[in-house]
C-alpha cells in the first residue's frame, strides 16, 4: 500500500534528515559475524550511520553478518546501510545502502527501497557525478578519497572546494578517506556534514577513544570550525 506523502517528504533526501552529521562507520573485512558485532557493538554510541561494508565476504557470510547487526543498530538508532548491494538491502531490512559507479541503477534501488531509505552515491572527486545522483534520488553524496587511504584503492582525489560546491545539492556530503581527527577540521570547514572511517576507527589501539574523538568533532561550534 503505498500513502501518498506531503510535499516536505517527497525528496528522500528532505525525508531523511538534511541535518544528518557525525561518525559515519563503516565496518572492515572481518570474516567472523561474532567478532564483527563484538567489535562494533561498543562504538555504536559514537555513530550517526553505520555502513556494512565486507569486499572479501561471500552472500551467506553477508546475509550472517547483517543478521548481527541490524538488532545491534536498531537497539543503539543507529541507521544502518549496505555496501554496493541495494538488492541485499532490501533482503534484509536495512535503512538503506550505498552505491558506487558500477553498483546499480540509483533510480531502481529508490523505486526497490522506498521513499524513506538512506541511499548514498559514491561521487568520488566529481562534482557532476553527485548531481546526477541527487536527480536518481540520492539521499546523501560522499566524496574522496581525500587522504591517502589503505582501505581502498583509488587514484581519485577530493577537494574541499568540492564540499563547498556541492552545497547546493540540498543532501548531506560526507567525506572519506584517510581522514583522521587531526585532519578533517578543514573538511568540516567546508561542509563535510558526515566523516566516513574505516581503519582510522577499527585499526586504532583504543577504537572506543578514536570513535569518540571523530564524533567530538562535531561537538564544536560551527563557527570554531570555520576559523580552523
Amino acid at each position: 500500500m503505498h500513502e501518498q506523502e506531503s510535499p516536505a517528504l517527497s525528496h528522500p533526501a528532505r525525508s531523511r534528515g538534511t541535518t544528518a552529521s557525525g561518525l559515519y562507520l563503516v565496518t572492515p573485512d572481518e570474516p567472523d559475524a561474532a567478532r564483527l558485532l563484538s567489535r562494533t557493538v561498543p562504538l555504536l554510541p559514537f555513530a550517526a550511520w553505520l555502513q556494512y561494508r565486507n569486499k572479501r565476504a561471500d552472500m551467506a557470510t553477508k546475509r550472517a553478518q547483517l543478521a548481527a547487526l541490524l538488532p545491534a543498530c536498531r537497539l543503539a538508532g543507529v541507521p544502518l546501510l549496505v555496501n554496493d548491494d541495494w538488492r541485499l538491502a532490501a533482503e534484509c531490512g536495512a535503512d538503506g545502502a550505498h552505491l558506487g559507479e558500477e553498483d546499480g541503477d540509483l533510480r531502481e534501488a529508490r523505486s526497490a527501497l522506498g521513499a524513506h531509505a538512506l541511499i548514498g552515491a559514491s561521487c568520488y572527486d566529481s562534482l557532476a557525478l553527485a548531481e546526477r545522483a541527487v536527480a536518481a534520488g540520492a539521499s546523501y553524496v560522499a566524496f574522496g578519497a581525500f587522504f591517502a587511504t589503505t582501505s581502498k584503492a583509488t587514484t581519485r582525489r577530493a577537494t574541499p572546494d568540492l564540499l563547498r560546491d556541492a552545497a547546493t545539492l540540498g543532501v548531506p556530503r560526507v567525506a572519506i578517506g584517510g581522514i583522521t581527527p587531526d585532519n578533517a577540521v578543514p573538511l568540516l570547514a567546508a561542509g563535510a556534514d558526515l566523516l566516513a572511517v574505516i581503519g582510522g576507527v577499527f585499526e586504532a589501539p583504543d577504537p572506543v577513544a578514536a570513535a569518540r574523538a571523530y564524533a567530538s568533532l562535531f561537538d564544536a561550534p560551527r563557527t570554531a570550525i570555520d576559523r580552523a
